[in-house]
């Protein structure tokens, strides 16, 4: 099937896959281009250094086009930005803000510039800086979403702009592609979907968690604060709308502590402490604590959390172990001078000692 998506791209088929943070990395990007669609690699809120490795490694696995989802709230977006000129990625996607300031750089090096938007008037903006195309976003995504759905989203969108519009959010299988087209797309953006790929590196229980989702076993967090986010319901989730719904206080989160310590207890187990990161370096958020908005020591992959723990307890990093199920867990507990070992069933290496697929297994590895 031939529309201007495909052609525009030089792809096989209208399918994308959506630039997931921390899971559409080289592997995943690089298997659905080489099947024929487009794979875009998630630079979310990675150094640039990272995008470039990704880069690199998807081209080893295939000479198809590649892509890079660019967050334009990071803060490392002027050098990732630099970084997919100097690779020569075929299309960057965009979200989290206007990518205009890097259109100009971005179409000198031949890249196909796609802005994913949650409304028809951003779509006309985007449209007027020069996008070659437009990603119409529901809110039956994963991640941040907007307030339209997709189905009344989509149709409006691809009558208010001239570029091709690609359809994207709760899109999972021919059904809701043909739906998208019928609409008016002429390709479909998937990510969820992706996530449970053989391809996709992610944990088997993050797999089976959707795999297993049933349609009302995904939750809104954040709209509170004005950037809602779809997730699977999970502790995390019931946690933060009590805490939107009450406007949780430090104290409040600190007797969330106390009952997963009374709840721990009671099967046996026992925490010295629990660290927390409360920092994030994004800002312009309405409602944020600014004393916050920090670059901090503590948030991972940097290594403050488990120095502190270290200084606290008298505890000889060299001989313990971090254990984590990202790149983030491993790279801060590399960062501490910790042996690491990474919960996986794939083969990701991010220059862990171990990779276990379950605690049970690292526990009987030490015996």
């Amino acid at each position: 099937m031939q529309t201007r998506i495909t052609k525009l791209l030089e792809i096989e088929y209208p399918v994308i896959q959506g630039g997931m943070a921390w899971v559409a990395n080289a592997a995943l990007a690089a298997n659905v281009s080489k099947a024929g669609g487009i794979g875009f690699i998630g630079a979310a809120n990675a150094p640039a250094e990272w995008v470039r490795s990704e880069i690199r490694r998807a081209k080893e696995i295939t000479d198809k086009p590649i892509g890079v989802n660019v967050m334009l709230l990071s803060e490392h977006v002027d050098e990732v930005a630099q970084v997919v000129a100097e690779e020569g990625v075929k299309a960057v996607t965009t979200g989290a803000g206007n990518p205009a300031k890097y259109m100009k750089q971005w179409k000198e090096a031949g890249i196909r510039v796609i802005p994913v938007v949650a409304s028809v008037a951003m779509a006309r903006m985007m449209e007027r800086a020069g996008a070659d195309a437009i990603v119409a976003e529901g809110m039956e995504s994963g991640g941040h979403i907007g307030e339209q759905t997709t189905m009344s989203l989509l149709p409006q969108v691809v009558d208010a702009v001239s570029v091709p519009v690609i359809g994207a959010g709760g899109i999972g299988d021919g059904r809701g592609m043909a739906a998208a087209l019928m609409l008016g797309a002429e390709a479909v953006q998937l990510g969820t979907r992706f996530i449970v790929a053989k391809e996709s590196t992610v944990s088997q229980a993050y797999k089976d968690r959707v795999i297993g989702a049933k349609d009302i076993d995904s939750v809104v967090t954040g709209r509170s604060t004005g950037h809602p986010v779809r997730s699977l319901r999970n502790t995390m989730t019931r946690q933060y709308l009590e805490m939107e719904k009450n406007n949780v206080s430090f104290e409040e989160l600190e007797e969330i502590h106390n009952k997963m310590e009374t709840l721990l207890g009671k099967e046996g187990a026992y925490l010295d402490a629990i660290y927390y990161c409360p920092h994030h370096p994004h800002k312009g958020y309405e409602g944020e604590r600014p004393e916050l908005k920090i670059d901090c020591n503590c948030r991972k992959p940097k290594p403050g959390m488990l120095l502190k723990a270290a200084e606290d307890f008298n505890v000889d990093l060299s001989q313990s172990w971090m254990i984590g199920d990202g790149e983030n867990d491993v790279k801060a507990g590399i960062n501490a001078g910790c042996k690491t070992a990474l919960l996986s069933d794939n083969d990701e290496n991010y220059g862990q000692t171990e990779t276990v697929k379950s605690l049970g297994e690292f526990i009987s590895r030490m015996m």
